[in-house]
């Protein structure tokens, strides 16, 4: 997800996306500083060369010879001095791109990345310091006139009466500031992710797409052949213990009581009672009831019920979502519950489950000792693996000594 993209949210305003804008510019200023130090050392010749010929004292030679050290410098150094750039903007991207960024080795890319950073960045962000700068002149204007007329090119503006028109329309422009700074962040981030992001080849990323269709198609056939395999003990074999439990039923009934056939019988009631409510679990477990006929927040709640330690489930799911999702994100949790009694220790633990701008988020926490590692068990790979299949991400946090936090987000 990147800025751009959640700049057209109705809610941007009431997210954390302006505030991680800002940052993203004010620590461009730094970054474009530090860069320009080295380049203008580079491009020095170039520099005596335009004061040249502004002054009119540049004879051919000299101006030739200039330019092509300068060139030469760049050329050569230029790509070495811009070699901390990927690094540090692979960093720096995630606070307006969240979209993972590897940082490319081109020195040509990385050069001219500098270039852009040095020369073309600084035009845009004194473009934005200077309608800033206005909008606040004009939005404190009743109170600066009193020392003196306040000079807008053509416009002056000389008494408190003159300024409260600006002051009112500066005041109605503010919340557009944050859609300002965050389109100049959003350009920046893709400027720099075009520039320094290493590009896949065509065969490579036609590769990859054929192999996220191939996942595809390999879990709609797993999902069909697990409804199949469903319907057949729910209707078939399930049924089939029913009736054989209520043959042994009144089969017992009619056997005299303390004869050897009375306790076999019995016996195998008691038996096939129990393998009609292990055939059950195992049904429930394939795909639950509950999730099929109310939904995924209704499942998760049903899970919390069954769970050994107290789970409180927080769901703001507003509509029913694709039933691969739902089933995608309910074993999850249930899987992430059962670690949850099982290895973390916990006394508590918290489901938070929420679909906003297209993208289901949903968290378990616990108050565990923490020391998670997928190193140590294929549990959560396979985790990772059934919502990687999803088109989603896991990620976890689970420092030593708690909490333990697994987040996974599936887009809608």
């Amino acid at each position: 997800m990147t800025v751009l993209s959640i700049i057209r949210s109705r809610r941007f305003l009431l997210t954390a996306w302006p505030w991680r804008s800002l940052v993203f510019v004010l620590s461009t200023v730094p970054l474009a500083v530090a860069a320009g130090v080295p380049f203008g050392v580079l491009a020095a010749p170039w520099l005596v060369l335009l004061r040249r010929l502004f002054t009119g004292d540049a004879d051919p030679v000299t101006a030739l010879l200039l330019f092509l050290s300068g060139a030469a410098s760049l050329a050569l150094l230029g790509p070495l001095a811009a070699r901390p750039l990927p690094i540090v903007e692979a960093h720096r991207l995630r606070l307006v791109d969240d979209r993972p960024m590897l940082a490319g080795r081109s020195p040509g890319r990385r050069l001219g990345y500098a270039v852009v950073l040095v020369t073309a960045v600084p035009v845009v962000y004194a473009a934005l310091f200077v309608a800033l700068l206005l909008l606040g002149v004009c939005l404190f204007s009743p109170l600066l006139v009193d020392g003196g007329p306040i000079t807008f090119g053509v416009v002056t503006i000389d008494s408190v009466g003159q300024a409260v028109p600006y002051a009112i329309g500066a005041l109605l422009a503010l919340p557009a500031v944050p859609y300002l700074v965050a389109a100049t962040a959003g350009a920046h981030a893709a400027v720099a992710r075009a520039l320094l992001h290493t590009a896949a080849t065509e065969e490579l990323r036609a590769e990859l797409v054929e192999v996220s269709r191939s996942r595809a198609r390999l879990a709609g056939a797993f999902e069909a052949e697990r409804r199949r395999i469903e319907r057949d003990l729910h209707d078939g074999a399930q049924q089939k213990l029913v009736g054989l439990t209520l043959q042994l039923g009144l089969a017992r009934i009619d056997l005299p009581a303390e004869t050897p056939a009375a306790t076999a019988v019995d016996t195998a009631h008691r038996q096939a009672k129990e393998l009609m409510g292990e055939l059950r679990e195992l049904i429930h477990g394939i795909r639950p009831q509950l999730l099929t006929d109310l939904g995924l927040a209704a499942g998760l709640r049903d899970l919390a019920a069954d769970a050994p330690v107290p789970v409180s489930v927080d769901a703001d799911l507003p509509r029913r979502l694709p039933e691969h999702l739902e089933t995608a994100a309910y074993f999850v949790v249930a899987e992430a519950l059962a670690n949850l009694a099982k290895h973390s220790g916990a006394t508590r633990g918290t489901v938070t489950a929420r679909e906003r701008d297209g993208l289901l988020t949903v968290e378990i926490t616990d108050d565990g000792r923490g020391g998670a590692d997928p190193a140590r068990g294929s549990g959560l790979t396979g985790l990772a693996d059934r919502v990687a299949v999803a088109g989603g991400r896991m990620l976890l946090a689970s420092p030593a000594g708690g909490p333990t936090v697994v987040r996974v987000e599936l887009p809608c």
